[in-house]
């Protein structure tokens, strides 16, 4: 059965820009195979679960091929299959819009935005 390291594999999948990133990842606690904690050389094979934290997300993928060397962008997106759910909604905050060319904007205008920002709080 083929197998690689977990930090040469987020790597190589683009998970992760480079190499170092993917193995700190591994030892901050980040990255969890089968739902346990993964060292950079814990070994990943075809069926296993990875969860990554990259950024300010977590992926959740399946492998579904293992690569040693790092590819191209649509050929990584082959070697797993994405299982992170979709992030929730964000509600659209309404933006305070001025007409162009008013001008500064006088003592009352800062005080009904200062009040404005206060109750969107």
């Amino acid at each position: 059965m083929d197998s690689t390291r977990v930090d040469r594999w987020l790597w190589a999948v683009r998970l992760t820009k480079t190499r170092p990133d993917a193995a700190a990842a591994c030892r901050g606690g980040h990255v969890r195979v089968n739902d346990r904690p993964a060292k950079p050389s814990t070994m990943v094979s075809p069926g296993d679960e990875v969860r990554a934290r990259v950024g300010d997300t977590t992926r959740i993928v399946q492998v579904t091929r293992v690569i040693h060397k790092r590819v191209g962008a649509a050929d990584a997106v082959t070697c797993y299959l994405d299982r992170t759910p979709p992030p929730p909604p964000t509600v659209a905050v309404p933006v305070a819009a001025r007409d162009r060319g008013t001008g500064r904007p006088t003592k009352r205008d800062r005080r009904i935005l200062d009040r404005w920002r206060a109750a969107q709080r």
